[in-house]
């Protein structure tokens, strides 16, 4: 006989005796009917069966057994009702007790077993997921042992977890970071603008840097957040790359603190965008084929050559699309006259990394009818980020961050000279 085989035959027979054969067959019998739903209430009862077994191991390790005791002192003292968490649901179980010369023993396994934080883990973790608050005692497990999950007691936990997100979010150190560049854009909620920063590090890593709330996405609200960041450790820079998406309130700030040679990139998809809304809808298709062809280029001069051809044919229907791609040319190429490879623009091009974990936030958030205060905002934004970074990939061509950095270098030292850059790619 296979080991396999011999292996669940004997875990049949430790189930039956756990269960009984006929309240096995019935275990079965509401698997098959709900599904992984019943599978899950099994195990849930499993879980509490082997949580109360440790613990009377525990209490019999400490007092001996009874026909031997450790100590004449410490007497075991029958169990009472008690709750622990399982997951993301708090249960029922037998809790065994012990007495001593002092009083009450307490035991290790229930303290830690009826510990809230993980308790409150679980459950933020399905918020985000998008599990409704209100209906959450409707989808837990097991109802007959599961309690404690009303939409009060589930919303006070999300608010304990939140509130440590938030805490975690705003104290961490930033300070063994080495920044390569640095995504800016606006998040609105609840009638405020919350200004955002998301960078990539050297090895390609993304990281949220901070974010900080103001009634609009002006100037000041930016010079906060990088004061902010500043301030728990990071290092700002001229050498930083910057992407945005043209907002003026971002880039007067950085022209404030880095001066009018900061390294900008303007967002692309979001230049395409603005000049096709100043066409009629008969030219937008050619429009978008010419701009996109031209940031296909390579070398910064063929890139430049061609949108200057585009901005000819733009100025011959509409004036004001001209002078919208003239307005950004330089900072549109930013990448292009640093030799940035095709695969590492790609990724930084435009906001579209930063838009995507502002699509994640959406998506967590969906069952937030209303931002009853500012602080509730700040919580859920921090606990969203946190729990976006878990899902972050390296950027696609971040072995040639080395590279572009060697020929930010070049340019800050005042050499601008095209074949120098190419020299040091």
């Amino acid at each position: 006989m296979k080991v396999n085989t011999r292996e669940r035959k004997k875990a049949r027979k430790g189930f039956e005796r756990i269960f009984g054969r006929n309240g096995l067959g019935d275990h079965v019998a509401e698997i098959l009917v709900r599904g992984k739903q019943g599978l899950d209430a099994v195990l849930m009862k499993l879980g509490r069966m082997l949580a109360e077994t440790i613990m009377y191991i525990e209490r019999e390790e400490i007092s001996g057994p009874d026909y031997h005791p450790n100590s004449p002192e410490i007497k075991k003292w029958a169990s009472q009702k008690g709750s622990i968490y399982i997951g993301d649901q708090k249960v029922q179980v037998d809790h065994p007790r012990m007495r001593g010369p002092k009083g009450e023993i307490d035991l290790e396994s229930y303290k830690r077993l009826r510990a809230p934080g993980a308790f409150s883990e679980e459950l933020l973790s399905k918020a985000l997921r998008g599990i409704s608050l209100r209906s959450y005692e409707e989808t837990v497990t097991d109802a007959l042992h599961a309690f404690g999950v009303s939409p009060s007691s589930a919303s006070r936990r999300i608010v304990e977890a939140t509130t440590e997100k938030l805490r975690e979010f705003k104290e961490r150190d930033l300070s063994g970071i080495n920044i390569f560049a640095v995504f800016l854009d606006t998040v609105h909620r609840g009638g405020d603008a919350f200004v955002v920063s998301l960078g990539v590090d050297e090895e390609g890593e993304k990281h949220v840097f901070g974010f900080w709330q103001g009634a609009t996405e002006n100037h000041e609200v930016c010079e906060a957040l990088l004061l902010d960041m500043e301030g728990r450790g990071l290092s700002l820079s001229k050498k930083i790359l910057w992407v945005t998406d043209g907002g003026g309130g971002i880039i007067k700030a950085l022209r404030n603190r880095f001066g009018k040679g900061f390294i900008h990139q303007r967002c692309t998809i979001h230049k395409d965008k603005n000049i096709q809304r100043h066409l009629a809808k008969r030219y937008r298709k050619e429009a978008h084929r010419q701009f996109r062809i031209a940031l296909e280029q390579n070398e910064y001069e063929d890139a430049r050559k061609m949108l200057m051809d585009f901005e000819k044919w733009l100025r011959n229907i509409n004036e004001s699309a001209a002078d919208s791609l003239l307005e950004a040319l330089e900072e549109i190429l930013t990448l292009h006259r640093l030799g940035v490879p095709a695969s590492l623009r790609k990724s930084l091009h435009s906001t579209n990394p930063i838009e995507s974990m502002f699509s994640m936030v959406r998506d967590c958030e969906g069952n937030i009818k209303r931002y009853r205060s500012s602080k509730m905002s700040q919580r859920w934004l921090a606990s969203v980020f946190l729990h976006c970074e878990k899902r972050f990939r390296r950027v696609k061509g971040y072995d040639e961050i080395a590279g572009v950095i060697k020929r930010i270098e070049i340019i800050q030292e005042g050499n601008k000279d095209q074949k120098d850059l190419k020299k040091a790619a």
